[in-house]
């Protein structure tokens, strides 16, 4: 019996690309921002040990920013090379399928994660980081393929509700595994030592449970959507670098859009704080919070990040009735305010229960900043059939952006302390400010030489 093919726009074509979300947001909730951190930091004696990998010695948190940046480098070196590629030669699944099953393998991983074998363990972290990126590449440049330009942006949020609920219901599972492990089997002792290593046993066993989460519950994604939207080309050099050019040929219109330039000069430089704020988050709380215990620290952690999250939702409605009212250019000034006073905050954090606020405030503006972000850039776009190559654009904008941001980051912390690190993104939120007033209001702002 011939395989029924899924209509552009149908109802489960929808779904199907939407469940992906649900699939994969583990990965970030669970490993990226919650459990991993916390595992990592109890590999170590204590805070101040440092850690030798690639013929150097580094403190702990500077060599997960090191790798973390590198994996962004490189994704935004393949994301344009790929999805020319892809998009070519008509099979995006293809692609979306090795980096999902790449990211679950690296997830799993993590389970042997040793200091050790300390490379080893890089390279899985890596994977489960390079395959979350990639994959959302492909699956990204799926929605003008799957939906009418009406129903964008409601499955767009109905992916987004699904990630949110699934990452927070593994979260949960795997924060029971943690606080309590003989629940799950994990052998527990009488010392508090023998107890923090059942927690640890744990942890590693939450790796696995994200790993196959995301693999298991792609299926039903992969096996509804197409191939892609053409086939039966051969890649060529041309076709390779066509991403590229693409690139290229963006910038180069950039330089008759002063309105778009400038606004994206501004997200450029704001951007970068906000997600490296958003990376390094939680290693900041495990390392210059004053927990109690580990007890304490491990469920403190998690439990803010799950207040981020459900924070984040309310302020991307409070940010968009702002903007509403007041206009993009203006809310994104006001937010970008707050994330400065939050890093003046953070500096001087001590107590859990200020960690708290921080995370609630966090939240707050993370979910506002990362909605309006986008739906500025799109609204400032020209009119143009070919916003793909745009929003590539943007996307690899990003990327960069989060290597300076993470390596910057990664260098102040070396020298000084991670609370000095956060401090000194300040300075590009106060930049991003004054960017963002260079904006035109006008859609159509007159040329001029300078920029």
């Amino acid at each position: 019996m011939a395989k029924t093919v899924a209509v552009k726009g149908s109802k489960k074509l929808l779904n199907a690309w939407a469940f992906y979300d649900w699939a994969n947001s583990v990965y970030t909730l669970t490993i990226a921002s919650s459990i991993f951190p916390i595992f990592y930091s109890s590999l170590f004696a204590t805070d101040e040990e440092l850690v030798s990998a690639f013929g150097y010695e580094m403190k702990q948190t500077v060599l997960i920013s090191v790798i973390t940046a590198f994996t962004f480098l490189v994704v935004a070196i393949l994301s344009p090379l790929l999805s020319g590629i892809a998009d070519y030669v008509g099979n995006k699944k293809n692609f979306m399928q090795f980096f999902c099953y790449m990211g679950s393998f690296g997830c799993i991983g993590l389970y042997w994660f040793d200091l050790d074998f300390i490379h080893t363990s890089l390279l899985f972290y890596f994977m489960g980081l390079l395959g979350y990126w990639g994959s959302l590449v492909f699956y990204n440049s799926y929605l003008p393929d799957i939906a009418y330009e009406e129903q964008q942006d409601a499955i767009s949020a109905k992916g987004f509700s699904l990630g949110y609920f699934g990452s927070v219901l593994l979260l949960v599972l795997n924060l029971a595994m943690v606080m309590k492990p003989e629940w799950f089997g994990f052998d527990i002792g009488l010392t508090e030592q023998e107890n923090n290593l059942a927690k640890v046993r744990a942890m590693k066993v939450s790796f696995i449970t994200v790993g196959l989460w995301w693999a298991l519950f792609s299926q039903y994604t992969f096996m509804v959507l197409p191939k892609g939207v053409s086939s039966g080309h051969k890649v060529n050099k041309d076709v390779v670098f066509n991403g590229f050019r693409e690139l290229k040929s963006v910038w180069t219109q950039l330089k008759g859009n002063l309105r778009l330039k400038r606004y994206l000069n501004a997200f450029f430089v704001f951007s970068m704080a906000v997600q490296t704020i958003m990376l390094m988050a939680v290693y900041f709380g495990e390392k210059e919070v004053a927990w109690a215990d580990d007890g304490e620290k491990t469920t403190g952690l998690i439990i803010s990040i799950l207040v981020i999250q459900l924070v984040a939702i309310l302020g991307a409605i409070i940010t968009s009735k702002i903007s509403a009212k007041i206009g993009n250019i203006k809310t994104l000034i006001l937010v970008n305010a707050i994330w400065m006073c939050l890093c003046f905050y953070a500096f001087f954090m001590v107590t859990p229960m200020q960690f708290y606020i921080a995370a609630g405030l966090v939240g707050l503006v993370m979910g506002g900043v990362q909605a309006l972000a986008r739906s500025t850039y799109s609204k400032f776009l020209p009119d143009t059939e070919d916003t793909t190559s745009y929003f590539s654009f943007y996307d690899v904008a990003e990327k960069i952006g989060i290597v300076i941001g993470m390596v910057i980051f990664a260098v102040v912390d070396q020298i000084s302390t991670m609370r000095y690190a956060i401090l000194f993104l300040f300075v590009f939120f106060l930049m991003g400010i004054l960017l963002l007033l260079r904006v035109p209001q006008k859609e159509k702002a007159p040329l001029t030489k300078e920029a």
